[in-house]
């Protein structure tokens, strides 16, 4: 497939940049938008403010660890069987079910609410494993960037479009014949379901991977082999030096990233911003996010996609810093818009990066580990914020240890030789054999 170009591959190309557009809805408007807010305030109405944080992070964890627990061995898998897509449908149901049960939790009825939510995040983040890998199969290496960005940013534009409706519909439910806005906020949740279902389709219709050299041998004997593969995979990092520093570099401004994402909202309200603000911030983030992730695919390819990740880091670096002086609520705009120039731009390019600095045939694998890194991410920065919160009673000054993650990686990152890196995955039964000796 790689080598063809015309209406085939376009078509298998946008649907794979479509699983982004369906799968950005969980993230919008019920990671980062919705549930949050609804777990304290409906569903969990009867504990402490601290009970229901630490129910929150502790579910928020337990996902996390079920992913790198899983999808390393699964990515195994996968390879070995020729079956991303068919493990990408799965983890897609998982997360859609989980979705559309919210709907049905009913108030007070947290530790349900909590355990539904770990299904989903378990689906949305299983779905990214094979979503991901699946770029080598949709894409030939010279236009990983192009397409990875595309994916990006129609998950910003997908994503944004439902949350904006949703938004909508919580402040004024009886335009849309709902009751209140706890009601809307239900049907949001059952709503992404059908949106994240929808568009899955083409991706099954009309996504094809390549064939497993081993697919024949059946479930049993992939399994073993895949375990074998994945003990295999972890000697074959550190045979893989560009590879591995790569990994370094990407796990420590990811984290960055990642903490900016996770705290924004937090960081807003502790400085004294309104909710309606947060929300109308985060839909500008979403709205840039869109075309600056297509700009900025377009300029790895002119530039290199290294290259372009440090620019993005760099920016990160300005947003961080100013964001200690903050005090009126345009500056916050500001931010939000600043970030949402890259924050697409950076992950897509950071996945493309990843895509050329692999062996062939093993992408569900290495994306396995590729995702696991990004999971231990958003570990070591909200530590940091919460340190220099505690110890500066300064809210404004807590995202500037951030600035040290972003420095590191982009350090490690521009040491990366990624002309070596991708001749020594070139010929994929020389490592193969390296790592299996």
């Amino acid at each position: 497939m790689r080598g063809r170009v015309g209406l085939g591959e376009s078509r298998a190309v946008w649907s794979w940049a479509l699983i982004d557009w369906g799968n950005s809805a969980f993230a919008t408007v019920v990671m980062a938008g919705f549930f949050p807010v609804f777990f304290k305030g409906y569903w969990a109405g009867g504990l402490t403010a601290a009970d229901s944080t630490f129910w929150l992070g502790s579910a928020n964890a337990l996902a996390s660890l079920l992913v790198v627990v899983l999808a390393p061995t699964l990515g195994a898998l996968a390879d070995q069987a020729g079956a991303k897509k068919r493990f990408l449908l799965i983890f897609t149901a998982l997360g859609v079910l989980a979705s559309a049960a919210l709907f049905w939790v009913a108030q007070g009825q947290w530790a349900l609410a909590l355990a539904v939510y770990v299904l989903g995040l378990l689906g949305f983040s299983g779905n990214n494993v094979f979503y991901d890998a699946l770029l080598v199969d949709v894409s030939p290496p010279e236009r990983y960037e192009r397409v990875s960005s595309l994916g990006y940013a129609l998950g910003y534009l997908g994503g944004g479009l439902l949350f904006a409706l949703n938004v909508v519909m919580t402040a004024k439910p009886q335009w849309f014949g709902l009751a209140d806005a706890a009601q809307a906020v239900r049907f949001a949740f059952l709503g992404t379901a059908l949106w994240w279902a929808l568009f899955t389709l083409p991706v099954a219709l009309w996504v094809r991977e390549a064939p497993a050299a081993i697919r024949r041998q059946g479930w049993g004997a992939a399994t073993r082999a895949a375990l074998r593969q994945l003990a295999a995979t972890l000697g074959q990092v550190r045979r893989l030096p560009q590879t591995f520093l790569f990994l370094l570099a990407y796990w420590l401004y990811i984290d960055g990233v990642d903490t900016i994402i996770r705290m924004a909202v937090d960081f807003g309200l502790a400085i004294g911003f309104g909710a309606n603000d947060l929300m109308a911030a985060l839909l500008l983030t979403q709205a840039v996010g869109f075309p600056a992730a297509l700009v900025l695919g377009r300029l790895g390819e002119r530039w290199g996609a290294q290259r372009a990740v440090l620019l993005c880091i760099g920016v990160y670096l300005v947003m961080v810093v100013g964001a200690s002086q903050m005090r009126e609520v345009w500056q916050f705009y500001l931010m939000a818009g600043g970030i949402g120039l890259v924050q697409g731009g950076i992950q897509a390019l950071s996945r493309a990066l990843f895509a050329g600095l692999i062996p062939p045939g093993q992408a569900a694998e290495f994306f396995g580990l590729f995702n696991v890194v990004g999971k231990f991410a958003a570990v070591l920065g909200p530590g940091l914020v919460a340190v220099t919160a505690g110890l500066t009673g300064d809210s404004r000054l807590s995202l500037l240890p951030i600035a040290l993650l972003f420095l590191a990686g982009a350090w490690l990152l521009a040491r990366v030789d990624l002309a070596a890196g991708r001749a020594a995955v070139g010929d994929g039964s020389q490592v193969r054999q390296s790592a299996l000796s």
